[in-house]
């Protein structure tokens, strides 16, 4: 069968809270790290199951198509996954990624610092569960969407909806 890990309730992070620091292999060299990739900038953290799973195809596929949309927005994105470099390098060609994409998370250091879900399953072995984040110019968490299976995931037009009422707001 599978398992979901149960522990992350305690873990997870709330509106407000500074995302961690992260350092994630990024495909084609260097690395990534959220909270110093979008300093001074609105950003959004994709972790995806794996290249495997169609409904990470289609949120991806999303997320790429909308890409002029979210630079007109002054939005950056980027995604990540445990996946290979040589599985990811294949994601991100077969969708016309256009943003930075890791690969080979280490899901225990992603679980211990974001909460994200964790599974084991004997087909696909050990990876995180779809988790997203908003994050403020300042590195603040606006919004997390937390997801214990391949449903339940942020989409690009309620990240640009989003976006835009955080910046109507007063001081």
């Amino acid at each position: 069968m599978f398992h979901i890990a149960e522990d992350h309730m305690t873990n997870q992070l709330k509106n407000g809270d500074r995302f961690p620091t992260l350092a994630i292999p990024q495909v084609d060299g260097g690395t990534l790290d959220p909270a110093r990739d979008f300093a001074g900038e609105y950003g959004v953290v994709l972790m995806y199951r794996g290249h495997w799973c169609p409904f990470c195809n289609e949120q991806i596929a999303a997320f790429a198509h909308a890409a002029e949309a979210l630079s007109q927005a002054a939005i950056k994105v980027m995604a990540f996954s445990v996946d290979d470099e040589a599985a990811s390098a294949a994601f991100a060609a077969r969708h016309n990624w256009p943003f930075p994409l890791g690969h080979s998370a280490d899901v225990e250091t992603i679980v211990a610092r974001t909460g994200a879900y964790d599974m084991r399953h004997p087909g696909r072995g050990h990876f995180l569960e779809t988790t997203g984040f908003i994050l403020a110019p300042d590195g603040t968490i606006v919004n997390a969407v937390y997801s214990t299976r391949a449903i339940g995931r942020l989409v690009p037009g309620d990240v640009i909806r989003l976006v835009a009422f955080m910046r109507s707001l007063p001081g």
